[in-house]
C-alpha cells in the first residue's frame, strides 16, 4: 500500500510539471496566436496580421547571431512588403537595456516590439534565440524557429516566403 501510494503522489507530481510546460508551436498546424507590444507603445496582433506573411522573429541585443540575421530580414522586408509580408521582432531584451533595443529598432525597418507587454506563450518556453516563424495567409506555421538552423537565410527566407507570398489571400 506504502508503494502504491508513493507511485500515485510521483504521478501526480509529473502531471503537475507536465500541464505547466508550455509546449512549443507544430509545423504545418494553425500558428499559435500572438500580441506584440511595439517600442512606441502600440500592439500589433496576429489577429490584425490575417492575410499577411508573417514572419516573427525574437531576438535580443546582445545576441551576435541575431543581430547578424536582422539586416537579412530587413532586406527581405524592404523587397517584399508590398507583396504582404509582414515582420514583428520582438526584443527579449531587460528594462535596462532599452536604450540599446531602441538604438537598434532604429537601424531597421520593421516593426520592434519588447517582450514585456506582449504574449507569445504559444510559442513555447524561449530556451533558445534567435528564432524565427513563419506563418502563411491561413494562418499556418510554416517555418518552426525551434526546428532547423537558429538563423535565418536570405536563401531559406527566398525559398519559404516566396511561394507563400504568390498564394491568394482570404478575401480573394
Amino acid at each position: 500500500m506504502r508503494n502504491y501510494r508513493c507511485i500515485l503522489a510521483s504521478l501526480a507530481l509529473l502531471f503537475a510539471f507536465v500541464t505547466q510546460v508550455q509546449a512549443a508551436p507544430v509545423l504545418d498546424q494553425p500558428a499559435p496566436a500572438f500580441a506584440a507590444r511595439l517600442l512606441n507603445g502600440q500592439t500589433i496582433s496576429s489577429a490584425q496580421l490575417q492575410n499577411k506573411v508573417v514572419i516573427l522573429n525574437i531576438w535580443a541585443s546582445w545576441c551576435g547571431p541575431c543581430r547578424a540575421e536582422m539586416p537579412v530580414i530587413d532586406a527581405f522586408y524592404k523587397a517584399h512588403r508590398q507583396e504582404g509580408v509582414e515582420v514583428v521582432a520582438i526584443s527579449m531584451d531587460d528594462r535596462k537595456d532599452l536604450a540599446e533595443v531602441q538604438k537598434i529598432a532604429g537601424q531597421f525597418s520593421f516593426p520592434i516590439a519588447w517582450k514585456i507587454g506582449s504574449n507569445i506563450e504559444g510559442y513555447g518556453k524561449i530556451w533558445r534565440i534567435p528564432l524565427t516563424f513563419i506563418i502563411d495567409r491561413q494562418g499556418i506555421l510554416r517555418r518552426n524557429g525551434f526546428e532547423g538552423s537558429p538563423t535565418v537565410t536570405m536563401d531559406e527566407l527566398n525559398r519559404i516566403v516566396l511561394p507563400l507570398l504568390q498564394q491568394k489571400d482570404l478575401k480573394s
